[in-house]
């Protein structure tokens, strides 16, 4: 049985992203505001740069290094393989995170638990909210029934499941949330962004021209790729010598600034600053993960798209958009930089409004229920 939330106190909900790039912590700034205004006491569980990103946007919250399942990309395509290979480790990760849940529950006492993507955060103790874009897990099409089935068994031991994009026409995930049945106890709570709130000050920034540049990349991910990718983008923006301004993606890092030639550096931006930054630039380049495409399209950006090689969601989301010719995109090991340029022009890029009324319902709901 749940345990009530005294009378006396704001309820205490547990909020953990998980660990893979920092895309799930981004998507759940909007989450965290929404419980925060509606007098919640949020406590943040994370590891590695999804804490230090979240200790940045929340500096006055309470947080909790929580374990991650440190799971590192191939330098190579072979993505499936590594997965395959890393998949005893992953189960055995799930175990250990849902019995350090369980001890959680004894020390911190919270009143309900929301898990980004996190398989192993359910419970039976408190309610239980389950985050994901993937009901169904792209790979090879053999394979994708019985992982749906394996997905859902996890999300099945949640009280809700939370999907994170529109439940009818202007789908951004495509297949993988409209595909197969619902879960029972699924929820469209529309796109998350932590752009989506401020919209009227969106003109002023773009008038800025200390944030103007024509080309702003925006690094995210696990490593090696993610350093890859760095090298491989950096040699093509020397070449052309265009002003630039190169988002690292380390959030652990300092964020103060370092200029090479046309070039600003940045370790990491906090949310208001990157908006100016983004609002500011004619081109962004990214890789095709599904947080960044909910915060560019929330900001009506074009973009250049690089899928993490081997990583099938990435690469069925750029190649959707690429077939609908909303962004350009290309394989890493075939970028270049010039030739994007030249074609991006006839892709039409995407400008979406976010309504939080289903997230916000979901919350209030869910804070009854404490």
């Amino acid at each position: 049985m749940w345990q009530k939330a005294k009378l006396h106190r704001k309820p205490k909900i547990l909020i953990c992203p998980l660990d893979w790039g920092i895309g799930h912590a981004t998507r759940d700034v909007p989450i965290i505001r929404e419980l925060l205004g509606q007098g919640a006491d949020v406590v943040i569980g994370a590891g590695n740069r999804p804490l230090a990103f979240l200790k940045k946007e929340f500096p006055g919250l309470t947080f909790i290094d929580f374990p991650g399942y440190d799971v590192e990309y191939p330098s190579g395509k072979n993505m499936i393989l590594k997965m395959a290979a890393s998949t005893p480790k992953i189960l055995k990760k799930i175990k250990e995170e849902n019995r350090f849940l369980d001890k959680l529950i004894d020390e911190l006492k919270p009143d309900a638990v929301i898990s980004d993507n996190r398989f192993g955060l359910w419970t039976k103790r408190v309610p239980s909210v389950f985050i994901t874009h993937q009901i169904m897990i792209k790979g090879p099409a053999f394979l994708e029934p019985l992982l749906y089935k394996i997905n859902l068994s996890y999300i099945s031991k949640y009280d809700e499941c939370w999907i994170p994009d529109f439940e009818n026409g202007n789908s951004l995930t495509g297949d993988l949330s409209h595909k197969y049945p619902l879960p029972e106890n699924s929820f469209f709570i529309g796109p998350l962004s932590r752009f989506a709130d401020n919209t009227g000050e969106a003109e002023t920034f773009r008038t800025d021209n200390n944030y103007k540049s024509d080309i702003l990349v925006m690094l995210s991910g696990p490593e090696p790729q993610r350093t890859i990718l760095e090298e491989i983008i950096l040699k093509h923006i020397e070449a052309l010598d265009l002003k630039s301004v190169f988002l690292k993606g380390k959030t652990e890092e300092n964020i103060r600034p370092i200029s090479k030639g046309r070039i600003k550096f940045f370790s990491h931006l906090e949310s208001d600053e990157l908006k100016k930054y983004l609002l500011n630039t004619d081109m962004v380049i990214t890789r095709a993960g599904y947080s960044t495409i909910m915060d560019i399209a929330a900001l009506g950006k074009k973009a250049i798209l690089i899928p993490t090689p081997g990583q099938t969601e990435q690469e069925y989301i750029a190649k959707r958009f690429f077939e609908k010719a909303i962004y350009y995109s290309i394989e890493q090991d075939k970028f270049n930089l010039q030739t994007a340029m030249n074609e991006v022009v006839i892709f039409t890029g995407l400008k979406r409004t976010y309504d939080n009324s289903v997230l916000k319902e979901r919350i209030a709901a869910l804070l009854n229920r404490c």
